[in-house]
């Protein structure tokens, strides 16, 4: 056996029973666990960019954002725990999935917004996106702001305004 197999041998026979421990067992458990963390990492490089355009980016914030991560990513495992506690079929650890599944793409569509790839969509889907994330979009400008950072134009024309121009 090489050194390298024996690395990834052992690797392997840590971490996969640490995390069915943590976040239980299945196809379900593995692949809502692998998107969540890829909506996190999508969040992630949309909300450097939108930060390096307004010139809010501020480590410190960064440096709090791994450790706000570490806790999401703790929170369904949280929720396995609980369910295993109360016999209950995985529900905890799917409402608390969920739920953050759902913040962090809100997130991450304000962050694409703020970064002005919202123009790359078609109008009618960005009205809507805009209609989904306000609240969190309104959040995000206002931090923004309050860390210096220049406030970006978001203006959306509707669609009827649109047509008027052509």
């Amino acid at each position: 056996m090489s050194k390298d197999h024996f690395v990834f041998t052992t690797l392997g026979a840590l971490f996969v029973p640490a995390f069915e421990f943590m976040y239980g067992v299945g196809e379900a458990v593995y692949t809502s666990m692998i998107a969540l963390l890829f909506f996190i990492l999508m969040d992630w490089i949309s909300g450097t960019r939108a930060a390096k355009k307004d010139l809010s980016y501020g480590s410190s914030y960064g440096i709090d954002g791994v450790a706000r991560t570490l806790f999401m990513l703790l929170l369904p495992a949280g929720g396995h725990l609980l369910d295993i506690v109360f016999k209950l079929p995985g529900l905890l650890f799917g409402a608390l999935t969920a739920g953050l599944l759902y913040h962090v793409i809100q997130s991450m569509v304000a962050n694409s917004i703020r970064a002005g790839w919202g123009e790359w969509l078609p109008l009618n889907v960005l009205e809507a996106l805009l209609k989904w994330v306000g609240s969190e979009l309104d959040k995000k400008v206002q931090r923004a702001t309050q860390r210096g950072g220049v406030t970006p134009d978001l203006t959306v024309v509707p669609a009827e305004e649109v047509n008027k121009i052509d």
